[in-house]
């Protein structure tokens, strides 16, 4: 097997990534949106596209062997940091006893996304 195992998409979506990368004990989520299966962002408010994202984000490190309380490092992307604290709220019920580390910054995302996240998780060792 190789060093690096790429997640096979359950939705495909029509732009070329891997869903999440396995490496050096990690698990790299890519940068998830709330996008239909023609790239066509999921109508709602920052907090409806938050729990769609942390839940396909949880999805994809399920299949990985992961679970959100995994998770290291989470970089979040919003495209109106007015959203700040709807997006907090949402956030806090998807990560149980603690919280990972984070950045948050404002950018223009794509097709007027409100949202944006990328994880890194520890990927569990088998026993």
């Amino acid at each position: 097997m190789s060093a690096i195992e790429r997640i096979a998409m359950k939705m495909p979506v029509p732009v070329p990534l891997s869903r999440a990368v396995c490496a050096g004990g990690f698990i790299f989520v890519s940068g998830q949106l709330a996008m239909d299966a023609e790239a066509n962002i999921i109508a709602g408010d920052v907090r409806v596209q938050t729990r769609i994202v942390l839940e396909r984000i949880a999805a994809t490190l399920t299949d990985a062997g992961a679970s959100m309380s995994d998770v290291v490092r989470v970089t979040v992307w919003l495209s109106n940091l007015d959203d700040f604290a709807a997006f907090n709220d949402e956030y806090r019920k998807h990560f149980g006893d603690g919280f990972p580390a984070r950045s948050t910054v404002q950018a223009t995302l794509y097709k007027g996304a409100a949202v944006e996240i990328e994880v890194q998780a520890l990927k569990p060792v088998a026993r």
